[in-house]
């Protein structure tokens, strides 16, 4: 049997990446929870690879967990495609979007064509280079911590509210009755009722 030798790298972090030998009867779902265990990522969530050129424009999609919109538009999923039915290139690429809510991009690239070993156990990382980003917290904010809790220090006192201090008083047309004499308008049209 012939095993594959992928090269998974970060797309935002060239310098991290691992190398991955699959068995070419692998299937797609597989590589993914391959790359999870080389990554220390969690594979349960929504994830796509996508057959890709050599400038790494996406193709056909094959999607894990896909929405309901892209399996009522017949989306291929990952759980029933062999790796072997999308290698058409001895270096053939694959764009792959790991979780849609808080996405990592990745290029996965077959860099070798390899026999199967006697005794080895498939899949394997062959190589790992780099510490791999932490994932990401909610809307890139930092997560709360019990120390931020008890910090009040910037929160409005209760004669403030929203940064205004309630005895303070912005009457902005003061200047302009007095000067003026007549009634106008916020606008300073003359009213006609």
């Amino acid at each position: 049997m012939a095993i594959y030798r992928f090269r998974v790298t970060f797309e935002d972090y060239e310098d991290v990446y691992r190398e991955i030998d699959m068995p070419s009867k692998a299937t797609f779902l597989e590589l993914h929870q391959a790359i999870h265990n080389a990554t220390g990522y969690t594979p349960d969530v929504s994830s796509s690879f996508y057959v890709s050129n050599d400038q790494w424009k996406k193709g056909t999609e094959i999607a894990f967990l896909p929405t309901e919109r892209k399996q009522s538009n017949g989306v291929i999923e990952m759980e029933g495609i062999r790796l072997s039915k999308f290698i058409d290139d001895p270096h053939q690429k694959f764009y792959y979007i790991y979780n849609f809510d808080r996405p990592y991009d990745f290029h996965v690239e077959l860099i070798k064509i390899l026999k199967e070993e006697d005794g080895k156990e498939y899949p394997c990382v062959f190589k790992a280079v780099g510490t791999v980003p932490k994932p990401v917290a909610a809307a890139n904010f930092p997560l709360s911590t019990a120390e931020d809790d008890d910090e009040d220090e910037d929160l409005p006192t209760d004669d403030t509210e929203y940064g205004v201090d309630e005895d303070e008083e912005f009457d902005l047309f003061d200047g302009e009755e007095e000067e003026g004499g007549e009634d106008e308008g916020a606008s300073g049209v003359e009213d006609e009722y």
